[in-house]
């Protein structure tokens, strides 16, 4: 080895193969600076380094394997030394014969060393006839993935059959490899489709395309089948952004599992009306005579032959398509017995609808918006601080098709109103005018606002396709305040009730008696499906579930019927009924007297919600400043002691309630039976202030004094719900305050005890009383009391 050092300084004549073995004991014993120095004299020694390093390569095997091998880093540091001197690299007929050695290298070395060598021997210059045979040859050899990505790298893929080079890859399920050919090149991409689409055909037999394979090493079968096949043909659509329609039989199949469903959800389970089942039909059918066929069979099927004619002809379904005879069926009449069974059918549907909530509120309180003139009114209500806004989404169902769902109505409900904005239409009329993003701003403006709270159930996929139908909406979801998604609530109310729902008995109570304890409905007997997700939250809470029988319906049809308008409605208002509710009796419904815990939201940013409200001194933990009370920086109220704050805690807030009560203020607690208005009762008689959450505060402030209605947040604990009325109302607290209307706590820690700060700000107060009242130690109370 020594020998091979000393010869290494030699200026020319340099043997690559001594070089090899100095490099092989300097990795041995990783001293790799010194490696790195040799690596660079060695080449400079050489006669023809490109040459050396391919006598290296080939006299050495270790490269071949996984991960970073002495042939990979000699390779890397060759590139580097190649890039300071740029008079290395060869040229001409010796250069040829280089590169048809380095081809033969390439097909056994790791993808980590393919791009290393290309640009050393520079193949993107080598000639592509000699560069395509020698991927032929590769492939031919059964070296699939292999032939395949040395052409991406050599970029060969223009003058390749994109249908043999992928079917090897695809039978062995390496469909990541087959996406990567042709991501750089749009026709490859479009013929990949239409090949996949042709296998795809019914009448195709697909052991044509395997039959040649059979002997294929990892050949997954099981993988290679039609229903696997229009699964990635959807998913390159989507990822392609290719026309679907370049893929009749895929999309005729997926139309067809489309119209299946709609006749099981029309005949079968009966939750779909006709005009919303005729709609989806009509619109999937199309002008698609194979289609046409397939619908006249269904409807033949399911509602006989008299009726399949009576819909054919509605639909102009040709008559060259119908089954021998359907053509020539009479029209059917309109005979007293048709009358009659037409009647009881109406009178059905009547009577079903009362086993579903119903919109407390006149149909004329329901705005449908298309101009900016009515939705800047809408917004005006929307927008108010400590409004509470239950917000919700529609869009056309997309039967597993190509694309994310686009909004087509936003619906905005707050107490006595629903708003439903045609999003499509305000949308193209303020990018008509030149302000497209005006509707985002305000959208985004309401889900910013911590002193709106706003309500959803499952708020991720809303948002998720309002980012889909409007890019400048992508990041809101990061940017959420005052945020409640009810599908948190719901989940907690699925355990209390898990006994309940498996049908086992709950505290000795049989399931109905122990389903009436807890303030919820038995299902209805009428109703043919069992509830689920909202509708089912909306049964437990309010006592009747949502008649989701519109909820497929098309929506971005215009105009929208009146069963479509009446359930986007109920939809979003329902949620401030829920949210009224269970601020109201907690409690029975096996949740926490405050809230906090039910409400937790699990978005990423709360933590940093937290923080910025906190910031905001002006405003309550919700973000919401009392109506009439906002009092700027330089015109804070003046301090009162405890003893002169008296307030009145609504019935949802008996945690603040006893808080407060341990540092000395005066405070009344409504019973849980108790309406919320007595609250604003209590208030003007005793001249109280009212604390309150949510829902209830928009009725409360207008029913008392300026400034003597405050709104706190429920998600917050106890104790910071207290610092932030104490901070409002520049409460000062002192220790003789501390339990001074608890008699039997007053006695236990006498003030005089303790020297401790006597006028201590609200902004230091920090502490636990609960933990001081179990503790019953001064000397802690001294430490943790006051910062």
């Amino acid at each position: 080895m020594n020998q091979g050092s000393d010869s290494s300084d030699q200026p020319t004549g340099q043997d690559p193969l001594l070089l090899l073995k100095t490099l092989q004991l300097l990795w041995t014993k990783q001293e790799l600076w010194k490696l790195k120095e040799e690596i660079r004299r060695g080449f400079a020694g050489l006669e023809d380094p490109l040459a050396g390093l391919l006598a290296m390569l080939e006299s050495s095997s270790d490269w071949k394997g996984k991960g970073h091998s002495l042939g990979y880093y000699i390779t890397t540091e060759l590139q580097l030394w190649i890039k300071e001197n740029p008079a290395v690299p060869q040229s001409g007929t010796q250069l040829k014969e280089l590169q048809r050695r380095v081809l033969g290298i390439l097909c056994q070395c790791p993808a980590n060393l393919l791009d290393p060598l290309l640009s050393i021997y520079q193949l993107h210059t080598a000639d592509r006839n000699y560069l395509l045979e020698h991927v032929s040859h590769l492939y031919l050899q059964g070296n699939y993935k292999e032939a395949a990505t040395l052409s991406m790298k050599l970029k060969l893929q223009p003058d390749q059959d994109v249908e043999k080079m992928c079917t090897p890859l695809l039978l062995q399920d390496k469909v990541n490899v087959v996406e990567d050919y042709v991501g750089d090149y749009p026709e490859l991409q479009s013929k990949l489709l239409q090949i996949l689409d042709t296998w795809c055909d019914p009448s195709f037999n697909i052991r044509d395309v395997t039959r040649p394979y059979h002997g294929l090493s990892r050949y997954k079968p099981e993988k290679f089948n039609r229903r696997t096949l229009s699964k990635l043909v959807f998913r390159l659509l989507d990822r392609f952004n290719v026309d679907p329609a370049l893929c009749p039989n895929v999309i005729n199949q997926r139309h067809l599992r489309t119209l299946n469903y709609l006749f099981y959800k029309r005949f079968v389970e009966k939750t779909m009306t006709e005009e919303n089942w005729a709609d989806h039909v009509q619109s999937t059918v199309g002008e698609s005579r194979w289609l046409q066929g397939q619908l006249v069979q269904l409807l033949v099927r399911h509602c006989g032959r008299r009726a399949a004619a009576r819909w054919a002809r509605h639909w102009g379904v040709p008559a060259d398509v119908l089954p021998p005879g359907l053509a020539e069926q009479p029209p059917e009449l309109h005979t007293p017995e048709r009358i009659e069974e037409a009647t009881k059918a109406d009178n059905y549907e009547d009577s079903k609808k009362k086993d579903y909530y119903q919109l407390p509120i006149p149909q004329e309180n329901i705005h449908f918006l298309q101009t900016w003139e009515e939705a800047l009114q809408c917004w005006e209500k929307v927008l108010q601080p400590g409004q509470v806004v239950g917000v919700d989404m529609e869009w056309k169902p997309s039967f597993g098709m190509v694309g994310k769902p686009r909004v087509a109505l936003l619906q905005m409900a707050v107490r006595e109103e629903v708003f439903l904005l045609d999003l499509p239409r305000l949308l193209q009329t303020a990018e008509e005018e030149g302000d497209k993003e005006r509707l985002p701003r305000l959208i985004q403006r309401l889900y910013c606002d911590a002193a709106i709270t706003k309500l959803g159930y499952g708020m991720s996929g809303d948002l998720s396709s309002l980012a889909a139908t409007c890019s400048a909406l992508r990041d809101t979801d990061k940017q959420l305040h005052g945020v409640v998604d009810l599908l948190t609530v719901d989940k907690q109310l699925q355990k209390s009730c898990g006994e309940w729902r498996k049908g086992r008995k709950v505290d000795g109570l049989s399931p109905e008696h122990s389903h009436e304890e807890k303030g919820l409905r038995q299902p209805e007997k009428g109703l043919s499906q069992p509830e689920k997700g909202l509708s089912l939250l909306v049964q437990h809470v309010l006592g009747k579930p949502l008649d989701k029988r519109e909820q497929l319906s098309n929506w971005e049809k215009r105009p929208l019927r009146e069963e479509q308008i009446l359930y986007a409605a109920s939809d979003a208002y329902c949620l401030l009924e829920i949210y009224e509710r269970l601020c109201k009796d907690p409690e029975s419904f096996g949740l926490s007297s405050d809230l906090s815990e039910s409400l937790e939201q699990k978005w990423s940013m709360k933590s940093r919600a937290k923080k910025q409200l906190n910031k905001q001194e002006a405003l309550s933990p919700s973000g919401q400043q009392c109506q009439g009370s906002r009092v700027e920086a330089s015109r804070a109220p003046a301090a009162v002691s405890p003893r002169e704050f008296s307030v009145v805690c609504d019935n949802m807030l008996q945690g603040l309630g006893r808080y407060l009560r341990c540092l000395g203020v005066d405070v009344r607690m409504l019973d849980n039976e108790d309406d919320h208005r007595k609250a604003a009762e209590i208030a003007r008689r005793e001249g109280r202030v009212i604390l309150t959450s949510g829902l209830p505060y928009q009725t409360l402030q207008s029913q008392v004094g300026e400034g003597r209605c405050f709104s706190v947040n429920c998600s917050e604990k106890a104790k910071e719900q207290a610092l932030q009325v104490l901070k409002h109302f520049n409460v000062q607290v002192s220790l003789s305050d501390i339990f001074s209307r608890c008699q039997r706590h007053a006695e236990t820690y006498p003030s005089k005890n303790c020297n401790i700060n006597q006028q201590a700000t609200p902004t230091s107060l920090t502490l636990s009383v609960f933990k001081e009242k179990k503790r019953r130690n001064c000397k802690l109370a001294r430490k943790g009391a006051f910062s």
